[in-house]
């Protein structure tokens, strides 16, 4: 099992996301919590998956200096894809309804890349899910919004919250990953990373 396989390694996973942190904790490994500041810009021709990639190793970098031979730092960036927009976190309240608003009734993408960092090697992974939503109210998104915590989420929503429950029709992909953290795919990448050492 993996958590055997890395009982020799130091697993740091540097996000503040309670849900990235309980995903960790439900897999049954052993890690610590360190943040560093970064403040999360990229160039304005990136597209698509390649902006959470970016975002996922610039979130890396402040731990280059300080990683030691059997860490294994794992960062983390989601966004939301739609119209051809990246959709980060909301800053305001009328920001979150327009983002809700933008994508009521069609589909959008979330993609989360992980970037898994050692002494010698980065590797970056990053998953894609199409997510379906309903027709909205206008009452309807303001209900959520005045009552659950979309300005921490990317797209302005949790889809383990209320407007998932009344909103996803359709989901093409990883639950999880709409969650924050494909976690397939992270434990695949970490099994894979200590099988070839």
């Amino acid at each position: 099992m993996l958590n055997e396989s890395l009982k020799e390694y130091n697993i740091i996973l540097a996000s503040g996301s309670p849900r990235r942190q309980q995903f960790f904790k439900d897999l049954g490994l052993a890690f610590n919590i360190i943040l560093k500041p970064v403040k999360e810009e990229y160039p304005e021709r990136l597209k698509h998956f390649e902006i959470s990639n970016y975002l996922a190793q610039l979130k890396s970098l402040p731990f280059e200096e300080s990683l030691k031979e059997k860490d294994i730092l794992i960062t983390s960036d989601t966004i939301v894809w739609h119209n051809n927009t990246a959709l980060g976190k909301p800053r305001t309240e009328i920001e979150a309804f327009e983002m809700l608003r933008s994508m009521s009734g069609k589909a959008h993408e979330v993609i989360t890349s992980v970037c898994f960092k050692t002494t010698s090697s980065q590797k970056t992974v990053h998953s894609i899910t199409k997510v379906t939503f309903k027709e909205f109210t206008d009452e309807e998104l303001w209900y959520y919004i005045n009552n659950f915590s979309p300005m921490d989420k990317a797209g302005a929503y949790g889809i383990q919250e209320w407007i998932g429950y009344i909103g996803v029709t359709k989901l093409e992909g990883s639950y999880f990953n709409v969650m924050g953290l494909p976690i397939h795919m992270v434990y695949k990448t970490l099994n894979d990373m200590v099988s070839s050492n």
